[in-house]
């Protein structure tokens, strides 16, 4: 099983987004994969990576560390009721629906474990992965 981290930024909000995916192998991390994107927001490039990060795990399956509450949220809470409701809430329309059916798809396809991480406190490799969202949000690819 892969141990990835991940994140995801845009500045400003929305604006110029970036997000990155690291691999964690004998405790040395390297950026695996980098994305952006323009006219974007911090919500969408954090969901971004995490489906780079499942997909990139495929079968193999993952343990994904993230400091985005937001997506465990929407995963494990409130995903299962909008998608028995046909992908409707009572509120009104779902924000980021493209992003969360697929997520939520990829989530239950493949073996993956998530696991939220405080950001911005030192960790390193969430600091690690903030520092290649950033960069992918101003043009760096692998």
């Amino acid at each position: 099983m892969k141990i990835l981290w991940t994140d995801g930024s845009a500045e400003p909000n929305p604006g110029d987004g970036g997000f990155a995916v690291i691999e964690v192998i004998d405790g040395v991390g390297k950026p695996v994969v980098l994305g952006n994107g323009k006219n974007t927001t911090n919500i969408r490039m954090e969901g971004s990576a995490l489906i780079a990060a499942i997909k990139y795990a495929d079968e193999e399956g993952c343990e994904i560390h993230t400091d985005s509450e937001f997506w465990l949220n929407v995963l494990n809470k409130w995903a299962p009721s909008w998608a028995a409701n046909g992908w409707q809430k009572k509120s009104g329309p779902i924000k980021n629906l493209d992003l969360v059916q697929e997520l939520y798809e990829l989530y239950h396809k493949y073996p993956v474990e998530l696991i939220w991480t405080r950001g911005h406190v030192g960790t390193k490799f969430n600091e690690m992965a903030d520092e290649w969202a950033n960069k992918a949000r101003l043009g760096t690819t692998l």
